[in-house]
């Protein structure tokens, strides 16, 4: 496993991410605690989760993949070596989501009381809330930052224009800025008028931010649920583009090449990319998990590179 740190900070966490959106409902705590016992074998030391996770699955109200990761890493008293990151802002039972200063003081108690922690090292604002006033928002995870509850904040799902509007403000305050964006984003690119709500993908101006003032980007939905390799699962249509049979073209020649799969390419491809960009991979099984991990070890050349960036131009 590799480390890099996050943005311009003195955190080191590893070059993927293990998302877990699924933890505590559709994948059971016992195989939960094994993909994660697996991770951190690899010496995976990034988790992904959401207060909401997964309260859209009948019978699931939200939070069970932080109790999961809670409860994982309480067995397993290895939570000084693990890098959290978990988000609020999405509505689920018991609140109407948001991110109003009430809504993040009281969300973050209830996700630390289901981590089973003292602080949360990333705290992202899920989704953004233009109801709110950004000043409103960024003082109050400042407040906790400086409270010792959170490490590092985050936004995901944001427009670019308002996370450089955000840094703006916390500058002029002297507040925490975001460390971390997040954002959907694959090796496909979506075609014109697709629309992912309430998810935002990348955009070249997202990529260009992270590039100028070297800030972490993490991307989920990465692999299209096994649409890359998967007979029985469709590429999205969102992603039948004017360009996608041709990059689709270069994807399978370059893992005929390195006798790679399809999704370690997107892997390789996404962090040799500028800037580079912190996969959150995911797997149901330890067989999808290994398969992922194992795509560190591939490196793409700069002929290979160039083929997959400029096909379909």
């Amino acid at each position: 496993m590799q480390y890099v740190s996050l943005s311009e900070t003195d955190a080191m966490v590893s070059v993927v991410c293990l998302g877990t959106d699924y933890y505590g409902s559709r994948t059971p705590p016992t195989t939960a605690y094994q993909l994660l016992d697996q991770f951190a074998d690899a010496g995976g030391t990034f988790i992904d989760t959401s207060n909401v996770y997964a309260c859209w699955i009948p019978g699931y109200q939200g939070g069970e993949s932080e109790t999961t990761i809670g409860g994982w890493m309480a067995a397993r008293q290895n939570r000084a070596r693990i890098f959290v990151g978990t988000k609020l802002g999405f509505p689920y039972p018991g609140t109407a989501g948001g991110l109003r200063a009430s809504e993040i003081e009281r969300e973050c108690e209830r996700s630390l009381r289901r981590i089973k922690t003292d602080r949360i090292d990333l705290y992202y604002a899920h989704c953004d809330d233009r109801q709110t006033p950004l000043e409103e928002i960024l003082e109050a995870f400042h407040r906790l930052v400086r409270a010792g509850k959170v490490r590092f904040i985050g936004a995901s799902n944001w427009l670019t224009w308002r996370l450089a509007e955000a840094r703006l403000i916390s500058d002029s305050h002297n507040w925490v800025r975001h460390a971390a964006f997040e954002f959907r984003h694959t090796y496909l690119r979506p075609k014109p008028g697709a629309d992912f709500a309430p998810q935002v993908v990348t955009t070249a101006q997202l990529l260009e931010y992270c590039r100028a003032y070297s800030v972490t980007l993490l991307a989920y939905s990465i692999l299209l649920s096994g649409a890359y390799t998967r007979p029985d699962r469709s590429i999205p249509t969102e992603y039948f583009g004017p360009d996608s049979a041709a990059r689709l073209a270069a994807l399978h020649a370059v893992a005929r090449e390195t006798e790679a799969s399809p999704n370690q390419v997107v892997i390789a491809w996404m962090r040799q990319s500028s800037p580079p960009i912190l996969p959150i991979i995911g797997g149901s099984t330890r067989e999808q998990l290994a398969e992922n991990l194992n795509a560190l070890a591939l490196e793409l050349s700069v002929e290979q590179m160039t083929r997959l960036n400029e096909a379909g131009s």
